[in-house]
């Protein structure tokens, strides 16, 4: 006997507009749990999957295993979002299908009209009887509260900070209130910023255990509103006095979720294969996008207990606007509220993507079509709020995923700390396994050199030069560190560090410069030679230290020949860096730059645009 759907739906005024709703009635995996929903269970064995992301799972209720395929999430951030599971028959199990749907709807007085909606479908008379007690009674009572509650933060709180301030139910370890005081006081007594140490410490007696257990820097300092580098420094710092453990994550360049965690980076390699079951897709570590730092609590402090409510809510991929399961042949028609900016449309099982550009001038209408050879090679301009018509022009189903192209500003990359001083300082043995090379991007290499330091040792003896070099290292550190950098080595009286940015290495060693040029209690002024480059590098390990190498390393080291120790050498790509730009060419920039070109020692006869910069 077949039976039609049972239908439900229920509607809150809330106070706040739909963006600050979206991450929390989005996170499905919170909101599961915080409805009281139970949690899931992955089916498919490691390595299988099945088309268009479906997923084969089972929750248990009542003690009732009850089987499932759940379909892919469609979502229009933050419109809407909905889902549907088809459930395996069994004697006990009262459900057939379930379908859910979410619509966020900005009110014209303000504030955000949501109505949630569901269908199930019984698969027999006891789900006849169970389905309107569960859902229509139960269900309504406990997703009421839950979207209060939501409401209650989302209406005072900024929307950054709300999944960090909603009610959680926190587990210590007997005796982990204290350590976690002593380990804050420790903190304290290094100079660490006590409201900052207040914030890391409320966060992590109160705040759940999903968000716990990979806590962000970059997130956190935008939730709380204050310089990312100081809450990376202090999180690094943390971990030094036990209040935190570190990892490192390794993400899918597609879904761009964590498919695999080392807890250092001895336990990362260049070339191993890391597969995602979602995607279907293999890839390798990078530090410059897919290895990022990431931290929880210490288990000494802190129990943290993650069982998946859900595994495919849109939360889980934040960098997808839209995503949407079409038929062979069918076309729909949506409108989108997108951030300017790059996009690229693909289709989970199709290789190859379409690009697009959003664009406060952009198109107000397109429409996207997928043929059975592809997407089309062009790269359309649209609105940031477009009317977008998809079409499945090919014989099987696909899944429509528009997505940002440019990774999360809220990612802490590996590329991003090991270039920062503090990393170097606190987490010395932190290095690649002997052999290893993983490339880090694009990386600011800034080699320095004492002028005529063997006459310096000639004039004023061993011992009293051998004081100054010292000192002049310590300039160089702190010139270093101030602007976000590190030092990779010193050789002899010259130092190599990295920076994530060209301006940064050209401010640092200006600074640098001048001070050793103008030293204090009439000592003797040091001239210190400068060549700066910046290119793509490759992170090793040397002498038990992560050290880099490549061309733009050798670049670096020769154009330090070139200075005189009154100016600084730049590449022809630092000079030509915007911020760099801007810099030297400011009207009121103490700066003289000169243009020049130069053959460089072991590259093969080459010419090298080269930019001299001194003080006026």
């Amino acid at each position: 006997m077949a039976f039609a759907p049972l239908h439900f739906a229920w509607e809150w005024h809330l106070r706040a507009q739909p963006e600050a709703y979206w991450p929390l009635i989005a996170d499905t995996d919170r909101f599961n749990r915080d409805t009281g929903l139970p949690a899931v269970k992955n089916l498919l064995p490691k390595g299988q999957r099945l088309e268009n992301a479906r997923r084969q799972l089972r929750v248990t209720i009542y003690g009732v295993p009850l089987e499932f395929e759940e379909q892919p999430f469609e979502w229009v951030r933050p419109e809407r979002f909905g889902v549907q599971r088809v459930y395996r028959p069994h004697l006990l199990n009262p459900l057939s299908e379930f379908r859910m749907l979410a619509e966020l709807t900005p009110r014209p007085e303000g504030g955000t009209h949501l109505r949630y909606q569901v269908w199930a479908t019984p698969a027999n008379v006891l789900g006849l009887i169970a389905i309107p007690i569960q859902i229509g009674l139960l269900s309504r009572y406990v997703f009421d509260q839950a979207i209060r509650a939501y409401d209650r933060v989302a209406a005072t709180v900024p929307p950054l900070a709300a999944r960090l301030e909603l009610p959680a139910t926190v587990e210590l370890r007997t005796g982990g209130r204290e350590r976690l005081q002593a380990a804050r006081a420790q903190l304290l007594q290094q100079g660490a910023d006590q409201q900052l140490v207040d914030k890391l410490t409320h966060t992590l007696e109160n705040a759940d255990d999903s968000l716990v257990a990979h806590l962000r820097p970059y997130a956190l300092a935008k939730a709380w509103g204050v310089p990312r580098r100081a809450v990376l420094e202090l999180c690094l710092r943390a971990t030094r006095v036990g209040m935190l453990d570190l990892q490192w994550d390794v993400l899918c360049p597609n879904c761009r979720g964590a498919r695999f965690e080392a807890r250092s980076l001895a336990d990362l390699s260049g070339s191993q294969k890391i597969h995602c079951d979602t995607c279907g897709v293999d890839y390798t570590a990078d530090f410059e996008r897919s290895v990022e730092l990431t931290f929880h609590p210490n288990p000494a402090i802190r129990a943290i207990n993650v069982a998946p409510f859900c595994v495919a809510g849109p939360q889980v991929t934040p960098h997808i606007a839209v995503q949407q399961l079409l038929r062979a042949g069918e076309e729909r028609t949506l409108t989108a509220a997108l951030e300017t900016g790059r996009y690229r449309l693909r289709a989970l099982d199709v290789r190859g993507s379409q690009s697009l550009l959003v664009e406060a001038d952009g198109r107000a209408e397109v429409a996207f079509r997928l043929e059975p050879n592809g997407w089309p090679e062009v790269e359309p301009a649209i609105s940031p709020h477009p009317t977008l018509q998809f079409i499945n022009a090919t014989a099987r189903e696909q899944l429509f995923i528009l997505e940002r192209q440019a990774w999360s500003d809220q990612s802490t990359t590996a590329a991003d700390v090991t270039a920062l001083q503090v990393f170097r300082d606190l987490f010395a043995s932190e290095a690649l396994r002997p052999g290893e090379q993983i490339s880090v991007g694009n990386l600011t290499v800034l080699f320095t050199d004492l002028r005529g330091s063997t006459k310096l040792y000639r004039e004023v003896g061993d011992a009293v030069a051998f004081g100054m070099v010292m000192s002049h290292f310590d300039v160089l550190k702190d010139a270093v560190a101030a602007e976000g950098g590190a030092i990779v080595k010193t050789i002899g009286d010259a130092i190599m560090a990295v920076f994530q940015r060209p301006a940064s290495a050209l401010q640092a060693v200006i600074r640098a410069q001048r001070m050793l040029a103008m030293p204090p209690n009439n000592t003797r002024p040091l001239m210190l030679k400068v060549g700066i480059h910046t290119g793509p590098c490759i992170a090793v390990t040397l002498n038990e230290k992560l050290d880099y190498f490549g061309s733009t390393v050798n670049a670096a080291s020769r154009l330090v020949e070139l200075s005189n120790g009154e100016d600084v050498i730049l590449s022809a790509s630092v000079r030509h860096d915007p911020e760099v730009k801007a810099i030297l060419e400011h009207p009121f920039t103490p700066l003289v730059i000169s243009n020049d070109a130069a053959m460089l020692k072991g590259f093969d006869e080459e010419s090298f645009e080269i930019w001299r910069v001194r003080p006026r």
